[in-house]
């Protein structure tokens, strides 16, 4: 199911609360191919599969959390100072390109929301592995461990304990 799959969502048929009561099984099998209206009196209630709604719900929770993101990114290309303990702060971490290389990412990740069921999971990895270079770049250890000038040994000749 794709965002764009709901933009007509409430073109939909509409059905009586009386049709309703008359007729469930046949209702909940329009409902099973499209959402339906249920009218009552001038109240209105949608009526669409559990997993159609959760698919709504957690585009709305991650476009918040998509559109926080962004606007932090383009912050940080702005110069304006973002503070570690904001929950995307750790954007700091990176120079103006990478910044830019970020934003691209998820833009393109979320305009794939209209046509594919992975967008959102692909910009949840996108949003997960940035995160992850940030602690690494952040990491002193790290960097000392990078930076480290490795002092090579040379191996020894194994010794033939039988005496041979």
């Amino acid at each position: 199911m794709s965002i764009a799959i709901f933009s007509n969502a409430f073109s939909d048929e509409l059905v009586t609360a009386t049709e309703l009561n008359r007729q469930p099984g046949r209702v909940l099998d329009k409902a099973y191919e499209h959402p339906i209206t249920i009218t009552r009196n001038d109240q209105s209630f949608a009526l669409l599969r559990r997993e159609d709604v959760a698919y709504l719900v957690k585009g709305v929770t991650q476009s918040k959390a998509v559109f926080e993101v962004l606007s932090v990114g383009f912050r940080l290309l702005l110069g304006q100072e973002i503070g570690y303990e904001h929950p995307y702060g750790w954007l700091r971490v990176f120079d103006a390109d990478e910044l830019q290389d970020f934003i691209k990412e998820v833009s393109e990740a979320f305009r794939l929301t209209d046509t594919s069921n992975q967008a959102w999971d692909l910009i949840d990895a996108i949003i997960y592995e940035w995160k992850e270079s940030s602690i690494a770049i952040s990491s002193p250890e790290l960097a000392a461990a990078f930076n480290d000038e490795t002092d090579e040994i040379p191996l020894t000749s194994p010794i033939n304990k039988s005496g041979g």
